[in-house]
């Protein structure tokens, strides 16, 4: 809104300062400052609220150090999240861009499935919550919305380069030539971006069309298929990862700045051009949006790392996840999700594997063993003997590491 204010009073009275809202990296700015100070001036009063409503943690024994001195905590501090994320988003971002549109709708969404299960936990005492196939439900239903709109909606395109042929002649014959000059025009695409290999990128039309030609019409039911796999897979993730103060947060704001870079080259086309990546209009958008997410989840923080004052719950496990699976898919980087989001496919893997070996082995030898002493991965290291501190602190380091892995790709291929 503050964006619309004042572009309209830099064209109607040229008004000192107006063009400043016109910058992406200073939107940017102002929208993670505005996030951290929402999150952590009212995070407070939201927790105090929450207390009030006795919207209390209710702590099953699993036996871990500490485990007991936890009950009680708040629950459902997502919503400090979601707040803190979406008023600088109304505030300062382009509201009519198709990006922002979406990762609004996939915040409501998947913060409605989370708060949904939150609910039930508490004040319908059930410790199931949601059941889970109407939580898959919601996320196939988000994925398919997804999907469909970033398939067929005419603002979701992409740029190639001219071959290098051309770019040679136009170089030659002015080399102070516009970086945009360079590009094809914009184009509707299923290109997606595959790291570490050379000419990194993938057409999904051609996992029909070399089956027959004609059916690469039909490209939008892998494109669907795969939005659907990467939302669900992502947000329960985030959600497996959410088990100990800090660590969701802590390597959620990892991914989503690191996701923020390659939103911002992507859709620069001075960086696009010298990078050699895959330029998207619009969607330099998203960093505003990621901005104001990264302030509300290093907000948020302040009150969950050791000893926590506020459990995120499902309501923001479970909305982190979809947004960062939105955004990757929307900057095209869904297949480096498995490096990127490492922590959170250990924390999957640890679960399944876990459970598969445990009814294999009951099957076969009539008692259940297992890999792990506990999953998710986490836990494992709880049982271990790690106070949780430091096994949060190694994640993070494992996730910055991971994140600069992932940042590599941009050149190494």
């Amino acid at each position: 809104m503050l964006y619309y204010l004042f572009e309209y009073l830099e064209k109607q009275f040229q008004f000192p300062g107006a063009t400043l809202f016109s910058f992406i990296t200073f939107r940017a700015a102002l929208a993670m400052i505005l996030s951290l100070l929402i999150s952590t001036i009212y995070g407070k009063r939201i927790i105090r609220f929450l207390l009030k409503q006795q919207v209390g943690e209710t702590i099953r024994d699993l036996g871990l150090d500490g485990q007991k001195e936890k009950a009680g905590t708040p629950t459902m501090g997502g919503i400090i999240i979601i707040l803190a994320t979406l008023i600088p988003v109304f505030l300062l971002a382009k509201l009519e861009n198709i990006y922002i549109i979406l990762l609004i709708v996939t915040t409501f969404w998947m913060g409605a499935i989370g708060f949904l299960d939150d609910y039930i936990k508490k004040f319908k005492n059930d410790k199931e919550g949601l059941k889970g196939r109407f939580k898959v439900l919601g996320q196939v239903g988000l994925g398919i919305i997804v999907g469909a709109t970033l398939y067929f909606h005419q603002d979701v395109t992409m740029k190639e380069k001219l071959p290098v042929a051309e770019q040679e002649v136009l170089l030659a014959e002015n080399p102070n030539i516009s970086p945009s000059k360079l590009f094809k025009k914009e184009v509707k695409s299923t290109k997606t971006t595959i790291p570490f290999v050379k000419g990194n990128e993938i057409d999904y039309a051609k996992v029909l069309t070399w089956i027959n030609p004609n059916l690469e019409k039909y490209a939008w039911i892998i494109f669907i298929l795969v939005t659907i796999f990467i939302i669900t897979a992502v947000s329960n993730g985030a959600n497996l990862t959410d088990g100990i103060d800090g660590l969701a947060a802590g390597t959620s704001a990892i991914i989503v700045l690191t996701l923020g870079i390659f939103a911002w080259v992507s859709g620069n086309i001075i960086f696009s051009e010298y990078l050699n990546i895959m330029y998207i209009p619009r969607v330099e958008e998203i960093t505003i949006y990621i901005a104001a997410f990264v302030g509300a989840l290093i907000g948020f923080l302040w009150y969950n790392t050791f000893p926590a004052q506020v459990f995120m719950g499902d309501t923001g496990s479970l909305t982190i996840g979809g947004i960062i699976a939105v955004i990757a898919i929307a900057v095209r980087k869904e297949w480096l999700i498995p490096v990127l989001c490492g922590i959170f496919l250990a924390e999957n893997l640890s679960v399944v594997m876990q459970v598969s070996w445990f009814k294999y082995t009951k099957k076969k030898h009539g008692e259940g063993r297992r890999i792990f002493k506990m999953s998710p991965l986490h836990h494992h290291y709880q049982k271990s003997g790690y106070h949780e501190s430091k096994i949060v602190t190694r994640f993070w380091i494992v996730g910055i590491l991971l994140a600069i892995l992932s940042i590599v790709t941009l050149k190494i291929r």
